[in-house]
């Protein structure tokens, strides 16, 4: 699947070009030759016979861009300046800062913020913590925690390289649902370790947000840390994924007239988002799923299941019909594909073996597990992880709601029906006038989005 011109590929160049003839035109047919995409054109500067010209530019990866750039280049009577990455410009700096809510004008108002007054705050709180949440920014902070062991789809790059993405994280909690959320990179990977510190800085915040963290170390982590502190914990890599896959699920299946309950379900598959989606989909009724990972279809005779307790749960919970074989060889006849794997391991031929009025789940990224317009010719309603693709599962849809929803019911209980309410919540805003093939889970940039999915999240809180 080649890779189209995208904004995380945008660059702008610097130009100095004649002002006189074609200059400008021959810039624009040039880029566009070169397979990219000219996304704005702007003249910055001018004399009596030259121009100054900054061409914004979208490219296909940095490889293109420098192609592109150098293209430009060999127009006679062109000279390229400054070449600026718009995403690097974007992450100058960081993403994300802090601000002061109160004002520091004057010396009665350092006073009251700081020292002396504050130490009458601080011995209320000594008298009774639970006051925190009134008093401190507990009442609204949110810990992003990561160690940087599976980032994205680029694997373990350490706290360090996971930093960029916790900020964007962190940016997305405050723009979504006015969480106030901030980035902890740790310099470890021992399980342990990392429980303990997660502990320790606890007091400071209203909920813990686990991200890329490696399997099977993540469960473990959010398992313990859910029975030990009194916060909520959420690993987005698993249950954030797995409610905007119920979301979109549930919204596909309407399309093609079908039910949750009836239909079989193939997933490629068995770590961390992989596992909670299958557990969530069981709470929301389905009964007939199969999963394959690298060595083939998960079932009950597969002599690696001692070794791994979360993949022996999905053999005593999964495969009905105990099927061994491949993936392919299990995907005959089903209706719903769902791959949280490895890129390119089915083809439209594969695809074209599934029931009619298949659903295509291929959510690998960012390379999926079949090409979407190869998916497209033989399924019914196909999604990805992708931007450049309609139907695209993005955990945004989830964990900002999620949270401001945990957070003002007070609650550290994320149960399966709060995971469920929170799915129907986002697959309830796409209304059924709106919802076809190509439109079965709404924009990340929905008005009500988050406010709808936090009052689901409160209402079943109260109901637990």
């Amino acid at each position: 699947m080649s890779a189209s011109p995208s904004v995380s590929y945008s660059i702008t160049v610097r130009l100095e070009a004649p002002s006189y003839g074609n200059a400008v035109s021959g810039i624009t047919r040039v880029v566009e030759d070169a397979g990219g995409v000219v996304t704005g054109l702007d003249v910055s500067g001018s004399s009596r016979d030259r121009l100054r010209v900054d061409v914004t530019i979208a490219a296909s990866s940095e490889e293109h861009a420098r192609a592109v750039t150098e293209a430009l280049g060999k127009i006679e009577g062109v000279e390229v300046g400054r070449v600026s990455d718009r995403t690097f410009l974007m992450h100058l700096g960081g993403k994300i800062e802090m601000r002061s809510k109160v004002a520091l004008r004057n010396r009665d108002e350092l006073s009251m913020a700081y020292t002396p007054g504050v130490a009458r705050v601080s011995l209320a709180l000594a008298e009774n913590p639970d006051d925190a949440r009134r008093l401190t920014i507990k009442r609204n902070t949110v810990a992003v925690v990561t160690d940087g062991s599976a980032v994205l789809g680029l694997g373990n790059i350490g706290p360090i390289a996971a930093l960029p993405v916790m900020e964007g994280k962190a940016a997305l909690f405050k723009q979504f649902a006015g969480v106030d959320a901030w980035p902890l990179c740790l310099d470890t990977q021992d399980t342990e370790e990392i429980i303990r510190v997660v502990k320790a800085i606890a007091p400071g915040f209203a909920g813990i947000n686990l991200e890329d963290i490696s399997a099977p170390r993540c469960f473990e982590i959010e398992r313990r840390l859910r029975e030990e502190l009194d916060i909520p914990v959420f690993h987005d890599d698993q249950h954030g994924t797995a409610i905007v896959v119920l979301a979109a699920l549930t919204n596909a299946l309407k399309v093609v007239g079908k039910k949750l309950g009836d239909v079989r379900i193939v997933g490629s598959g068995a770590g961390a988002a992989g596992t909670a989606i299958l557990r969530l989909l069981i709470a929301a009724g389905a009964s007939d799923i199969t999963v394959a990972d690298y060595h083939g279809v998960v079932h009950r005779e597969r002599d690696d299941l001692d070794r791994d307790p979360e993949l022996r749960w999905v053999a005593e919970h999964t495969n009905p019909g105990n099927l061994t074989g491949t993936l392919k060889e299990a995907l005959a006849g089903a209706d719903v594909f769902i791959g949280v794997s490895a890129p390119h391991i089915l083809t439209g031929d594969d695809i074209a073996t599934m029931a009619p009025g298949a659903i295509v789940f291929a959510l690998a990224n960012p390379e999926p597990e079949v090409d979407p317009d190869e998916a497209l010719r033989h399924a019914a309603v196909v999604a990805t992880g992708r931007s450049d693709y309609p139907n695209q599962i993005n955990n945004v849809l989830a964990f900002p709601g999620v949270f401001r929803g945990l957070i003002d019911a007070q609650s550290n209980h994320i149960t399966p029906e709060v995971l469920v309410a929170a799915a129907r919540a986002i697959a309830s805003t796409v209304g059924d006038s709106d919802l076809n093939p190509s439109y079965i889970v709404p924009s990340v940039f929905h008005r009500d989005l988050a406010k709808t999915v936090a009052e689901a999240v409160v209402e079943a809180v109260k109901g637990a």
